[in-house]
Order: structure tokens, then C-alpha cells, then sequence
């Protein structure tokens, strides 16, 4: 008999105005690492809340400019958004940063 062990899913970690969208700073997702990918894991991001699709993607659904999607504390550029997950994959997302 063969068991087969699913992961209980990814989680999220939200900064700033976009945890407040959110209604939380951590998001957990239901996708299976090892069969998903970062982009997955982010469109299930957005189906958990969905206020945060239109803060974080302009109307083509590419990723806004200076929002930074990051596994593992290394900022993603939009091709790495296809790279499969692992398991103990850390995700976080920040909204743009201004300074003055």
C-alpha cells in the first residue's frame, strides 16, 4: 500500500498595505508543493483575496511595477513566477515603497 503524504499547502507572508487588503499579514493557500508553481501559489493567493489581484497586477495581469514577489527572501522576476515549489519554499509579497 502506498500513502501518499500532501502538503498542507503554502503560505503567504503580506507587508504592509497589502495585509491590510488582505485582512491578515499571513495568507495560507491550498496548493501542492512539488506540483505547483510561485505563479500558482499566487493566483491562489488572489482567490483567497481577491481584493489583492487589482493591487498587485495591472489589467493584462502582469505584475504591477516595483510590486516584488520574493520565495525565500530573493526577489522573483516575472520568468521565475514558473519555477516549481518546494515544500519548505518561505513567499512573501510587498506592495511598492516609496521614500522621500
Amino acid at each position: 500500500m502506498v500513502v501518499r503524504t500532501r502538503h498542507p499547502g503554502m503560505q503567504w507572508t503580506l507587508f504592509a498595505d497589502l495585509a491590510d487588503v488582505a485582512g491578515d499579514r499571513e495568507v495560507a493557500v491550498d496548493v501542492d508543493a512539488g506540483d505547483a508553481t510561485v505563479r500558482d501559489a499566487l493566483d491562489a493567493l488572489f482567490a483567497a483575496a481577491p481584493g489583492l489581484e487589482d493591487r498587485v497586477c495591472d489589467d493584462a495581469g502582469t505584475l504591477r511595477d516595483h510590486v516584488n514577489v520574493l520565495r525565500n527572501g530573493e526577489t522573483l522576476d516575472a520568468e521565475d513566477l514558473d519555477d516549481p515549489l518546494a515544500a519548505d519554499d518561505e513567499l512573501a509579497l510587498f506592495p511598492p515603497v516609496s521614500g522621500g
